[in-house]
């Protein structure tokens, strides 16, 4: 498979087996003194600094008409937001059922401030929760909130609009900022950036980190370039690394990508999607946000998923098939061969559902040309919705 060659010399790369991505997080700790991160750029913003930027941002939700119709509200319903962001979607809940009680997640300290400004607008009706996925079970749990007993779910999978739009995240190619990516912020200290990543590994795991994470055909041709780099300079800014990346690559071919509009796309837009990836854990992140949702839904309890690219959007939809996705890094990153049923974890009724979901719509959602226009960030999202039984 994909990390096979990888993991024999690169044992940092089992990031899909939690033990082993507590022993990197532990030999990062060790190397805190020197991380590239602490000398990448400015420190963290002071809060309330962060705060006032973050709310003068435009905040588009995507698909918002269609999540709101498959989500299908009603007086009264508790409903839990897990990935809060700018909390378009949320403040769309609240104005159109006043009734109704949002449960905002979010991972970014960011976000949660955002959601307690809601909050204090919204009396009772808004409880921030600050936490990732995995974590969701156990801030249910100290909120007295029992398993099955919320109403509706709404998960925005990916990387939000307001860290896209802060060069100091350094999520963003197009915007020069440290070289960070981490979706938690400050939150963790210790734990590795994007710029310890591109800096530490050897040339076969991020080639491994690109063409898992990123789809990129030329990862051994841009981990090269990374390697090379890198020994003149640390490769500490986002657009340091974007011209690392397109040095790879003839001129001609810098803009030769397109993306869904049809309009040029950097070279090193993959690399950047890679590398947020396996700094985040995402995938393993999501996995467990979708098992949480699974506990936390009551029986006919609506489940929206918003995916950003394929590796998330095949992620899910095989969940609400019921396959076993225990172990991504051998199952997720390639199409399931037709006829092979051997990882099934569950077995299927009749009407193409798991045991535990039943699909609303089986085909998936896509956004309308207008709403692409509108708000090209996505213009990739993919909508897909089960009620649970």
């Amino acid at each position: 498979m994909i990390f096979h060659m990888a993991l024999r010399s690169s044992p940092i790369l089992r990031k899909t087996n939690l033990a082993v991505w507590r022993a990197w997080r532990s030999w990062k700790l060790s190397l805190h003194s020197s991380a590239v991160c602490a000398s990448s750029g400015p420190g963290p913003l002071d809060r309330s600094e962060e705060l006032s930027s973050t709310e003068k941002l435009p905040h588009t939700p995507v698909m918002l008409k269609e999540v709101l119709h498959y989500l299908d509200i009603q007086p009264g319903q508790v409903v839990l937001d897990m990935t809060f962001g700018g909390g378009g979607h949320t403040k769309a809940m609240l104005n159109m059922v006043p009734e109704v009680t949002v449960l905002a997640l979010d991972r970014d300290p960011a976000a949660i401030s955002l959601a307690q400004l809601l909050a204090k607008e919204h009396s009772g009706r808004v409880k921030p929760l600050l936490g990732r996925f995995s974590e969701l079970d156990a801030l249910l749990s100290n909120m007295n909130i029992k398993p099955g007993s919320i109403d509706a779910v709404l998960l925005d999978a990916g990387c939000s609009s307001m860290q896209m739009d802060q060069a100091e995240r350094g999520f963003a190619l197009s915007k020069d900022g440290p070289l960070d990516m981490r979706m938690d912020g400050e939150r963790y200290p210790d734990m590795p950036c994007a710029a310890d990543v591109v800096n530490t590994l050897d040339q076969q795991a991020l080639a491994s980190i690109l063409t898992a994470y990123g789809e990129e055909r030329h990862a051994r041709k841009i981990a090269s370039a990374i390697v090379e780099a890198r020994r003149v300079n640390p490769i500490t800014r986002t657009q340091q690394l974007a011209s690392v990346v397109a040095g790879s690559f003839p001129a001609a071919v810098l803009y030769a990508r397109k993306d869904r509009l049809h309009r040029p796309a950097h070279v090193a837009t993959k690399t950047f999607q890679a590398l947020r990836i396996f700094v985040n854990d995402e995938l393993n992140e999501l996995h467990a946000g979708l098992r949480a949702a699974q506990a936390a839904l009551t029986p006919g309890g609506r489940l929206c998923v918003i995916t950003f690219h394929s590796l998330e959007d095949r992620l899910v939809k095989r969940f609400l098939q019921g396959d076993d996705l225990s172990n991504l890094d051998q199952y997720h990153f390639s199409p399931r061969k037709q006829g092979n049923r051997k990882e099934k974890l569950m077995v299927e009724k009749q009407d193409g559902g798991s045991v535990y979901w039943l699909p609303v719509r089986k085909k998936v959602v896509t956004p309308e040309k207008d709403d692409v226009q509108d708000n090209p960030r996505g213009r990739s999202a993919k909508l897909r919705v089960a009620m649970r039984r």
